[in-house]
C-alpha cells in the first residue's frame, strides 16, 4: 500500500501555490493584464431595439483638436473615423463599414442644415480601442439620419 501511495505521489506534479502557475504562465509566452487594464465585452457592444442585432465601434482615426474645456469636461477626444461591426444574431452574418464622421458630420449640416453628432468622446470610455456602447449612438446618429447605416 506504500509504495502505490509514493509512486502516486511521485507521478502528480507538486505546486506550493497558485502563484506558482501564475508565474509560470509568464515563462511559457502568455501575456498577463493586470485587473485595470481587463475589459469586459459586455461594455463594448450595444443591441438594437428588438435584440437581434449587436453593435461594436472601432476607433481608426482621431482628430489632434485639443479639449475645449478640459477642467469642465475632462480628457477627451475628438473622433474622425470609426469602423462599426455588425452581427445579426438570428444568422450570425456580420457586416462591416468604415465611416468618416467627420464628413458625415458635413454632408449632414449642408443637407438638413442641421448635425446632431458629438465625436467628442472621454478618453476613459475607449477600451481596447473600442467605444463604450452607451456612446454608440452619439457616433452614428447622422449617419443613421442620412440612411448610410440602420441599426
Amino acid at each position: 500500500m506504500s509504495e502505490e501511495k509514493n509512486k502516486l505521489e511521485s507521478e502528480t506534479p507538486k505546486f506550493e501555490s497558485i502563484l506558482d502557475l501564475v508565474s509560470d504562465a509568464d515563462d511559457n509566452g502568455y501575456s498577463r493584464i493586470s485587473f485595470e487594464e481587463f475589459t469586459d465585452e459586455r461594455v463594448l457592444i450595444s443591441y438594437d431595439s428588438t435584440g437581434k442585432k449587436q453593435m461594436k465601434i472601432k476607433v481608426l482615426e482621431v482628430s489632434d483638436e485639443n479639449t475645449p474645456s478640459k477642467w469642465k469636461f475632462g480628457d477627451r477626444v475628438k473622433i474622425s473615423k470609426i469602423l462599426i461591426t455588425i452581427k445579426h444574431l438570428d444568422t450570425q452574418e456580420v457586416e462591416e463599414g468604415e465611416f468618416d464622421i467627420e464628413a458625415i458630420e458635413q454632408e449632414m449640416a449642408e443637407k438638413r442644415h442641421y448635425s446632431s453628432s458629438n465625436r467628442w468622446i472621454l478618453a476613459n470610455d475607449i477600451k481596447n480601442g473600442y467605444v463604450v456602447g452607451a456612446y454608440h449612438t452619439r457616433l452614428i446618429s447622422d449617419a443613421s439620419a442620412l440612411d448610410y447605416i440602420i441599426f
